[in-house]
């Protein structure tokens, strides 16, 4: 879609959508089953499928095998159901990933083997992705004994859901409801939750459009457990929200893995999780590397002073937060070794630079940034080597940030040049709805919020000055615009003046231009003001 709603955060309570049976679907929808030994339920699960009020001829239901032995499809089922083999490995997210791929559909709609749904499941969510491209719909589910419903027949069950009447099989019966309802009601259905919503991406029942499944990257095949945690993070970096509908009705039938064994699960899936996922700091351990890192700092080495570099470099490294990858772009490939005077060599700054942090492993020596999304959840763009943060900087800016749910805080240097850091989320998002021409950090304080600080209340240092007292605060907060000016002012002395224009490392090929300068009083607007 070109021109969508625009979600701020996750906050879908902004879009409106239908009342159900009240308007007339167009996607069309595939509703993915993950099957391993799966012939016990799957004829219910079936049956309750057969007895959608989403269109039939817009309604598609793949069953991906995940064996043993071939499946055989029961006589109640929706018209166009199929099976699809799992050929290579195993687990629930290869066989989600398999019939994702094989499926047709607009919308791709994880539906569990064991889940028993409602007559207007499927509306209910699709409803969603008729508004937007880039929602994630959640599905409501009760956790119940599954005996009451396979002392019936499969036509009784469609009956059944057909006429809204499946629940009095399981009435008096103990129904057990799922831990996400209590962030639920602690968020207002997630719309408080902001970044932290994607933690509620777990299993069962959930859709979102097939286009957005595979711009992220699709389901991690070589998880076992955790797969859809992680599936979330992925959607949630390519600019995702996250929206559960209570109208989405269903019944789990059995206890999940982690009701039964919650101690185990969790054991299991922590190591897995913390690789993968920087949203979940707590599973993450002071001092440790991970696959995907949770800040990305950049800085273009070209022209830099060598001394300044490593300055900057070592304290990047030493801060309290480790958690980070420290990126070097730089003319690496110049770097030859034919003969030459070493200490007159025209690229001995580089040459010391890259000497230095060779075998550094958090560090990466690089000729330019990679197109697309940065891995990290952060990425912290500095304009030069000058300013060197102290320990705790790092680390308080990002729990700020977290804090406020900015998807943008720029850091406002001693010399007038930014430092930004940038959600990678909120640029993921930004770059799906902007309009041609539009100043992609107007849309990112749009749709998540941005502000700025200034370096000396967080701590920044000279370069040149490391090993000298400094007095610098440290945890303060956001300036305002008029602080903001004033310490521009103060940083340049005179009259009001525009600001200098930051020397900033070049950005992808395929990122959008730069926008036009703009006055400095339009730059360092408050959050919100649009």
């Amino acid at each position: 879609m070109s021109d969508q709603p625009r979600v701020r955060r996750n906050d879908w309570g902004s879009l409106t959508v239908p009342d159900l049976g009240a308007w007339e679907p167009a996607l069309s929808v595939s509703v993915v089953i993950p099957a391993y030994d799966a012939g016990r339920l799957l004829p219910t699960v079936l049956a309750g499928l057969a007895a959608q009020s989403y269109p039939a001829h817009l309604l598609e239901v793949v069953v991906a095998n995940d064996g043993p032995g071939d499946l055989e499809l029961p006589e109640v089922r929706p018209e166009r159901t199929r099976v699809v083999s799992v050929a290579e490995g195993w687990g629930r997210a290869n066989a989600c990933h398999t019939g994702a791929i094989a499926a047709d559909g607009d919308v791709l709609h994880w539906l569990d083997a064991d889940m028993l749904v409602e007559r207007e499941h499927v509306e209910a969510q699709l409803r969603w992705h008729h508004a937007v491209d880039y929602a994630v719909a959640l599905g409501h589910k009760w956790f119940v004994d599954p005996a009451p419903v396979l002392a019936v027949t499969p036509a009784e069950v469609r009956e059944r859901v057909e006429t809204g009447r499946v629940g009095e099989l399981f009435a008096g019966r103990e129904k057990e409801r799922h831990w996400v309802e209590d962030v639920y009601d602690r968020t207002e259905d997630l719309r408080r939750a902001g970044p932290n919503a994607l933690r509620t991406h777990v299993g069962a029942t959930a859709s979102l459009h097939r286009a957005l499944y595979l711009e992220a990257g699709g389901m991690d095949t070589a998880l076992r457990l955790g797969e859809d945690i992680s599936l979330g993070h992925r959607l949630a970096q390519a600019g995702a929200f996250f929206v559960p509908d209570r109208a989405a009705r269903s019944w789990h039938l059995g206890p999940s893995h982690v009701m039964g064994r919650e101690d185990e699960v969790t054991a299991y899936n922590d190591p897995f999780l913390a690789d993968r996922v920087p949203n979940l700091r707590a599973k993450r351990r002071p001092g440790r590397h991970y696959a995907v890192p949770y800040v990305d700092v950049v800085l273009d080495t070209r022209d830099q002073p060598h001394a300044s570099v490593t300055a900057l470099v070592d304290a990047l490294l030493d801060s309290s937060l480790p958690d980070i990858v420290v990126t070097l772009l730089g003319d690496w490939a110049g770097l030859t070794d034919e003969r030459r005077s070493p200490l007159d060599d025209p690229m001995l700054a580089q040459r010391i630079v890259h000497a230095t942090y060779r075998s550094e492993q958090r560090v990466r020596l690089l000729a330019a940034l990679p197109d697309g999304r940065p891995d990290a959840a952060f990425r912290l763009l500095l304009p030069s080597a000058a300013w060197v943060p102290r320990r705790r900087t790092l680390a308080d800016l990002l729990l700020h940030v977290e804090k406020t749910h900015d998807g943008l805080r720029q850091v406002l240097l001693p010399d007038g040049s930014p430092a930004r850091l940038e959600r990678t989320a909120a640029f993921a998002r930004a770059r799906r709805l902007a309009r041609a021409g539009e100043d992609l950090d107007d849309v990112v304080d749009e749709v998540y919020g941005s502000a700025w600080t200034a370096a000396e209340d967080l701590g920044f240092v000279a370069a040149e000055g490391i090993g000298r007292p400094h007095l610098a605060r440290t945890g303060g907060p956001p300036l305002s615009s008029d602080e903001a000016w004033e310490h521009v002012e103060r940083a340049h002395g005179g009259p009001k003046q525009a600001r200098p224009k930051p020397k900033a490392p070049p950005p992808p090929e395929s990122s959008p231009a730069p926008p036009a300068r703009r006055g400095l009083r339009s730059l360092l607007r408050r959050p919100g003001q649009g």
